[in-house]
């Protein structure tokens, strides 16, 4: 194949895992909680067979499917999007990354405080909103730092633009990263810029940004970028790898910025792969339990599909898959869920079949690597063959 076009649905999970109560989700299920809104309108997606995946017949099987399909297991330890990503190209992680049900211990802070100058507000698991209700209006008069987790592998750092321009915020960012390393060495530390007031309320801007840990080992993008050919990251990948194995990237601003550059890529002459992450579904819908916003999101994004569709050229290839899950209508947490993810395939060459249930994300990059033509060793299993 000339291109690949790799789209992750942030946090479209397709079910729950045989484990998935060992990661406290019991009865999760992204897409069925969407399919209840009655708000779900995705009639491209199933006409790819979306539909025809393994346990997600209630969105509609169609009787001939354009495109491949398979449902993907997680292989690794983890429900968060960097250990998802990672499986997804290629890497395995066998140990999950380190969490804080409790906030994070003196010998993490204390640098950090010593080295932005700067106290330490909240330390514990909070919902990214509700942290910003209880302790926003303090931060703005003491200039103290949010700094909080989830039950995910993240050290995340709350500031209103006002008082830590992004930038600044940025660099605090990086320091915490630098002393976020071995045994505490977290999965992603993520800026959190928010705007507002205590009396009209705080809101979160688009100019997070997520500083993750180094891949341990070559993933596909390696492989990709080492075999000169390109290998291009929309959205927040650049941040997921650590910018490691790219050739270029750009960040975007929600979905729709998300899709509009993936078009832009589309249009543009290049050997390789894009992968492309579209965040809102898991930002915006999934974390904040918003039942009917991830159902139209997901909705909006299959309304686009065929015109992103019509940029493929007769050696082209879509994938379109999730990370983890993030179920709206799951109550216990507001956290990701464990989930299996989908994958449909789409392109001029693309054989319908039904690739069942896949034993690891890491297929995808077994697939896509032996696509390309690109020598690459991952525990995942290649699916070309059944595709062309």
């Amino acid at each position: 194949m000339k291109r690949i076009f790799l789209i992750v649905l942030d946090s479209c999970g397709a079910g729950a895992m045989p484990d998935a109560e060992k990661f406290g989700d019991y009865g999760v299920h992204t897409l069925k909680s969407c399919f209840s809104s009655g708000k779900l309108d995705i009639p491209n997606l199933r006409g790819y067979g979306m539909g025809n995946i393994e346990g997600l017949g209630f969105l509609g099987a169609v009787p001939a499917p354009a495109g491949a399909y398979a449902k993907m297991s997680e292989l690794s330890m983890g429900k968060d999007t960097t250990i998802g990503h990672w499986e997804i190209s290629g890497i395995v992680s066998e140990n999950p990354l380190p969490t804080y049900p409790d906030g994070f211990p003196e010998e993490v802070l204390a640098p950090f405080r010593e080295a932005t100058g700067r106290g330490v507000l909240a330390n514990a698991p909070w919902s990214g909103t509700e942290v910003l209700d209880k302790y926003g209006q303090q931060h703005v008069e003491s200039g103290d730092l949010i700094v909080y987790t989830s039950a995910d592998s993240v050290f995340q750092i709350a500031a209103h633009e006002d008082v830590v321009p992004p930038e600044l915020l940025y660099e605090y960012c990086r320091t915490a990263r630098k002393i976020l390393r071995g045994k505490h060495g977290v999965g992603r530390v993520i800026a959190r810029p928010f705007v507002g007031n205590a009396k009209d309320g705080f809101t979160r801007t688009s100019n997070r940004h997520d500083f993750s840990l180094e891949p341990p080992q070559e993933t596909m993008l390696d492989a990709i970028k080492a075999a000169g050919l390109a290998s291009l990251g929309v959205g927040k990948i650049h941040d997921i790898f650590a910018g490691i194995g790219l050739t270029e990237y750009v960040y975007t601003q929600g979905n729709v910025d998300g899709m509009n550059k993936s078009m832009e890529m589309a249009k543009r002459d290049f050997r390789g792969l894009c992968f492309i992450n579209l965040v809102d579904f898991d930002m915006l819908y999934g974390h904040r339990r918003n039942i009917d916003g991830y159902a139209m999101a997901l909705s909006a994004f299959d309304a686009w599909l065929p015109s992103f569709m019509e940029q493929m050229g007769e050696d082209d290839l879509v994938m379109i898959t999730a990370d983890h899950g993030c179920d709206p209508a799951y109550t216990r947490t507001t956290d990701h869920t464990r989930e299996y993810i989908p994958l449909v395939i789409a392109g001029k060459k693309v054989k319908p079949v039904n690739l069942g249930v896949r034993g690891s994300f890491a297929d995808i990059a077994a697939t896509v690597t032996q696509l390309l033509g690109v020598s690459y060793q991952t525990q995942g299993k290649s699916f070309a063959d059944e595709i062309l």
